[in-house]
C-alpha cells in the first residue's frame, strides 16, 4: 500500500444501512455495486464492515467483491475477521476489541494487509509495533456516531500520532469536505469515512475533490 504522487489515501468503510436503496433491492448486491462504483471512482481501500452478517455471508460477500476490487487496484479489508480475510486472500481491519496486530501478523504472516483502529497514542504505537500496515486514528472531529464515547481526540492528537509511528495514519471521525484538509495538513496520510462516501450524490466528483488534497 503506497501513496501515488503523494495523493491522500481514501479509505471507504461500508455500512449498507446508509445506502440509498430502492424498493426491495437486494442490499448485499447493492453494497457490492456501491463498492464497485467507489473503486472505479478511485478510492484506495475499502473495508467491509457489516457486523450483522453471518460468517458465511461475510465470506461470500468478500469473495464476490475481492475480484472486482483487485481489478481496480483497490485494497479490500474485512472488519475484525482475520480468518475470513485469510480465506479470501484480502486484508483485515482490527478494532480495539479484535485480536492485536501482533497476534494476527504472527498467525497469518507478512502477506496479509493489516489496518487497525486506534484512539490514543499508546494504541497507535502498539499497532505499529505489532506489524500493522496502517492505522486509522480518531475520532478527529465531532461525529454523532461516536458521541457516546466522549469528545473527539482533535488535530493535536492526530499530529502526535503521525509523528510517533512510521506507517500511514488515516484520520477518521466527522470527516467532511469542509474539514478534511485540516486533517491532511496535520500530517495524516489520508482519510477514512462512512457517510462521506455513502451520502455522496456523485462519487467520482467527490473522490476527485478529495484526491486534490
Amino acid at each position: 500500500m503506497s501513496q501515488n504522487n503523494r495523493q491522500p489515501l481514501l479509505y471507504l468503510i461500508t455500512d449498507r444501512a446508509q445506502l440509498r436503496t430502492q424498493n426491495n433491492t437486494d442490499d448485499l448486491r447493492h453494497l457490492a455495486a456501491f463498492i464497485e462504483r467507489a473503486a472505479l471512482a478511485g478510492v484506495d481501500l475499502a473495508q467491509i464492515r457489516e457486523r450483522d452478517l453471518t460468517a458465511r455471508s461475510l465470506f461470500l460477500l468478500a469473495k464476490k467483491i475481492s475480484s472486482l476490487a483487485s481489478s481496480h487496484a483497490v485494497h479490500l479489508l474485512i472488519n475484525d475477521r482475520a480468518d475470513i480475510a485469510a480465506a479470501c486472500g484480502i486484508g483485515v481491519h482490527l478494532t480495539t476489541r479484535s485480536l492485536t496486530a501482533a497476534v494476527v501478523r504472527k498467525r497469518f504472516g507478512d502477506a496479509m494487509l493489516i489496518g487497525a483502529s486506534t484512539h490514543t497514542l499508546a494504541e497507535a504505537q502498539a499497532a505499529a509495533d505489532g506489524g500493522a500496515n496502517f492505522i486509522v486514528f480518531g475520532p478527529v472531529f465531532e461525529t454523532a456516531s461516536k458521541m457516546l464515547y466522549g469528545a473527539p481526540v482533535g488535530l493535536a492528537a492526530l499530529r502526535e500520532a503521525v509523528n510517533s509511528v512510521r506507517i500511514p495514519v488515516l484520520a477518521l471521525g466527522g470527516i467532511k469536505l469542509e474539514n478534511y484538509r485540516r486533517a491532511l495538513e496535520s500530517g495524516a496520510a489520508g482519510i477514512a469515512a462512512i457517510s462521506l462516501f455513502t451520502a455522496a450524490d456523485d462519487l467520482e466528483n467527490l473522490v476527485s475533490k478529495l484526491k486534490a488534497g
